[in-house]
């Protein structure tokens, strides 16, 4: 009897903690709140360029990162079960949490001999502790022993065990404006085993551009067709997305020489620097194909192939321009800045060189970034201003199609399909 007590006394004093998560600040996305924390991968298993989407009790999603403080923390975990644009769910967490309400993350190691000291924490999900029974949108929330030290919030998404199935097409903009910078993204969703009696208020479906979520397209409805095929074919520009260019590229996974795009390797200070060959804006250039991961980065290092051996370098960045940024910033932009505008991520402009600089701590590993502006005033990312836009350009476009059944208070993912323009060819 006194065990059970005890567990209703558990549940309830987390509930209340879970309940008090808003007044702690905490957004419902990517976000490092403490110094620091640097690396951080959320993936299906331990696949660096898998995605964050996994099937309801079949996959298993790996979360990892690095602690350069090297602090003696207390950490753990749990989810945030969120509605289809991303705000927080009405379910109360004993609704969609099997086992305990948050579990420890106990597998942690020291970097192996790199200059730079690190603590690397990794952790599975869901496992015997802790568990979901709900699919749909989640943010893992960790932290420092109570809620109320923030460590870090990242997205991802738990699919039906049965989906419904995704057509999709990528092509230019049938703007006529817009036909050779801009791409449409058109899909037909098929409810299958779904029985949707009013697709117009209990679908709604999202696009997503790479791995970003800021220019993401929210509570799409369906255009057309019936119960049985739901036409996301817009004529309004709402799946509309410029097409920008392909990332750039460079290579960390040796400090011994030059890889791709390195012109230089220096240590200074008892640090290591990695100098990237300077960038040109290009914003009217020709489309240039080249392969790349679509913004991701892939730690690894080539020399020394035992586990977390790779080493953190202050790597420089330059871009010349032949037109000012006057009334705006730029900023490096991709997984290496989680998708995100970073302080440290911003260009400082050098007067003596006449170009555009900055410098970010990064982990060895192949990475692909670009250049982004954002107007003095707005926080509204524009990919096109520095590096131009290209209907050719082989984005990858996420379909998240989700279904909050009649009765019911949350949304289900019952959909997910990635595609390219380049499926067409």
């Amino acid at each position: 009897m006194r065990r059970y007590g005890f567990f209703f006394l558990f549940v309830f004093c987390f509930n209340l903690a879970y309940c008090q998560m808003e007044l702690f600040d905490i957004q419902l996305e990517n976000k490092v709140y403490a110094d620091g924390i640097a690396s951080v991968q959320l993936k299906l298993s331990a696949e660096q360029l898998s995605t964050s989407v996994g099937v309801l009790g079949v996959d298993t999603f790996h979360i990892s990162f690095d602690d350069l403080e090297l602090e003696n923390r207390h950490l753990k975990y749990t989810f945030i079960h969120c509605t289809h644009d991303w705000k927080w769910s009405q379910m109360n967490p004993i609704e969609y949490i099997e086992g305990f309400m948050e579990d420890d993350i106990t597998t942690y190691d020291h970097s192996f001999n790199t200059i730079e000291p690190y603590i690397h924490y990794q952790a599975y999900f869901p496992n015997e502790n802790i568990s979901f029974t709900k699919s749909g949108n989640y943010v893992l929330f960790v932290y420092d022993d109570t809620p109320d030290n923030p460590i870090l919030t990242h997205r991802f998404m738990v699919l039906e065990p049965v989906p419904a199935r995704i057509a999709c097409d990528v092509h230019s903009a049938i703007d006529v404006n817009k036909k050779y910078t801009h791409q449409d993204v058109d899909f037909l969703v098929f409810p299958g085993a779904y029985r949707v009696r009013n697709p117009q208020r209990t679908i709604h479906a999202t696009i997503q551009q790479n791995d970003r979520w800021d220019n993401a397209k929210y509570g799409l409805t369906y255009y057309s067709g019936d119960v049985e095929e739901l036409h996301f074919d817009y004529t309004d520009g709402r799946n509309t997305f410029p097409g920008g260019a392909e990332f750039r590229t460079f290579d960390l996974t040796t400090l011994r020489s030059n890889a791709d795009h390195i012109v230089g390797i220096s240590y200074v200070n008892r640090h290591t620097h990695a100098y990237v060959l300077q960038d040109e804006a290009r914003p009217f250039a020709a489309y240039e194909s080249r392969g790349n991961m679509n913004g991701r980065c892939l730690y690894y290092n080539r020399d020394l192939r035992n586990d977390f051996s790779e080493d953190y370098v202050f790597t420089h960045f330059t871009l010349k321009s032949s037109f000012p940024f006057t009334e705006g910033d730029v900023y490096v932009f991709g997984e290496l800045t989680d998708w995100q505008l970073q302080e440290d991520a911003k260009l400082r402009y050098n007067k003596e060189f006449d170009f555009w600089e900055t410098e970010l701590f990064l982990k060895q590993g192949v990475y692909n970034y670009q250049y982004v502006y954002v107007p003095h005033g707005s926080d509204v990312i524009d990919a096109t201003y520095i590096e131009g836009s290209h209907f050719q350009t082989n984005n990858i476009y996420n379909i998240y199609v989700y279904f909050q059944e009649e009765g019911t208070s949350y949304d289900r993912l019952i959909g997910f399909q990635s595609c390219s323009i380049a499926d067409r060819r």
